[in-house]
């Protein structure tokens, strides 16, 4: 998995676990992740280390994996959707295509 593909997994799992961060931990990761900050960047904008900032974005990284692998969010909804679209494949009763479609509305 090269860098990207990585970055793209981690705000994919970040997005099911965000939730279970603290807020120093949602500051840092979004602002490295999605608001494209450096290390050094983050640090002058807490007044921290570069050091503080990358073992806190280590710590987190490895959270988001940590509870990815017990509760396993992502596998669980990318299956569901793919069973639901394989349903949606296969149904021809237009009133369960309508139901599923709303079913995938809210994944």
């Amino acid at each position: 998995m090269d860098l990207l593909d990585k970055s793209i997994d981690l705000i994919n799992l970040y997005d099911f676990y965000q939730d279970l961060l603290t807020d120093k931990q949602k500051a840092y990761f979004e602002q490295y992740y999605f608001d494209d900050f450096s290390i050094t960047e983050i640090s002058e904008n807490y007044e921290v280390s570069r050091n503080a900032v990358h073992d806190q974005l280590k710590r987190t990284v490895q959270k988001i994996y940590d509870l990815e692998d017990k509760l396993h969010l992502q596998q669980t909804a990318k299956v569901r959707t793919e069973l639901l679209h394989t349903i949606q494949e296969k149904n021809t009763n237009k009133e369960v295509e309508k139901l599923l479609e709303e079913l995938l509305k809210v994944e």
